[in-house]
């Protein structure tokens, strides 16, 4: 019964749901707060996501009905199995085995693989753009992300979550370290969850709502679900690698809150950027500069 009370309730399933909603208020508030808005009131996500939920989900002509219904059902349970496997609200992972964090990264790409197939999928030219983009971004920011996470994994000499975290916890601040490892995770997570000044791969102002442009209702609800836990997931993962780890509840609030304050910070300072732009300065840049550190770390640890 207590496995079945993780999985479903806590620390996983549905706390793990209301957090990705309470981080997603967090996220929205301050932005709005920094540009002299008052901004939502902090019930907003669990309305919204209650009101597409209720709402019909209607299927356009010209796509495979299996996938349009499955793929959103697909991202949600990734994002909920990678949540697995990481320290949430400074507790233990729920699961953990030997080389649980290449399981995890996989499972944290399934969410832009889901949104890109979902709108190449239908026929709406705003859909396939903004599918376009999803997919390219997704080599642009997935790679320097997954590095920036074998960087801590090569110190710690181990491929486990739990394990990498104690091993940050034992007073190794990674931030000090891995500088550039860091601010590249922080900005590789918002290109993987399309938060701006990295969102053109559904900006408003261009293509309506991207490659989600055709989902309504129950689907729609489970990618922005989805798109919540990921963040929880990502904020955490960053957390205990870089910033001493997390052993507590408390420890989880105040490291992912000043990530999600550095977060906002970058949305509230910078304009949409252009997909070239996200696409090939970050590439071009951020992967050389994290596979340079990863370089100097694996030739220090030979010599040590």
């Amino acid at each position: 019964m207590s496995e079945i009370f993780a999985l479903l309730i806590f620390p996983s399933g549905l706390f793990l749901l209301g957090l990705g909603m309470a981080y997603e208020w967090v996220d929205r508030k301050l932005l709005a707060r920094f540009q002299n808005r008052i901004g939502p009131r902090w019930f907003q996500p669990l309305a919204d996501n209650i009101k597409l939920l209720a709402k019909e989900e209607v299927v356009p002509d010209g796509v495979n009905r299996l996938l349009f219904i499955g793929l959103p059902v697909v991202a949600l349970a990734g994002a909920l199995t990678a949540a697995l496997y990481v320290p949430a609200f400074g507790l233990p992972p729920a699961y953990s085995f030997p080389g649980d964090l290449i399981v995890t990264i996989y499972l944290l790409s399934l969410m832009t693989l889901c949104i890109g197939l979902a709108g190449a999928n239908t026929i709406s030219r705003f859909s396939l753009i903004g599918a376009t983009r999803t997919l390219t971004q997704l080599f642009s920011y997935e790679a320097p992300f997954m590095l920036t996470m074998l960087g801590p994994a090569i110190v710690a000499r181990t491929w486990q979550i739990g394990a990498i975290n104690e091993f940050a916890g034992a007073g190794n601040w990674l931030l000090l370290t891995q500088p550039i490892g860091f601010i590249v995770a922080l900005i590789g997570l918002m290109g993987k969850l399309e938060m701006p000044p990295f969102d053109a791969p559904e900006a408003e102002t261009e293509i309506v709502a991207g490659a989600l442009t055709e989902y309504s209702g129950r689907g729609l609800a489970l990618f922005h679900l989805g798109k919540g836990v990921e963040l929880v997931v990502g904020v955490t993962l960053i957390g205990a690698f870089y910033l001493g780890g997390i052993a507590n509840p408390l420890e989880f609030l105040i490291k992912t809150g000043a990530l999600m304050l550095f977060i906002v910070g970058v949305q509230a300072l910078m304009a949409r950027m252009r997909i070239e732009q996200t696409v090939g300065l970050w590439w071009r840049y951020g992967s050389l500069l994290v596979l340079a550190q990863l370089l100097l770390l694996l030739i220090w640890e030979t010599i040590v």
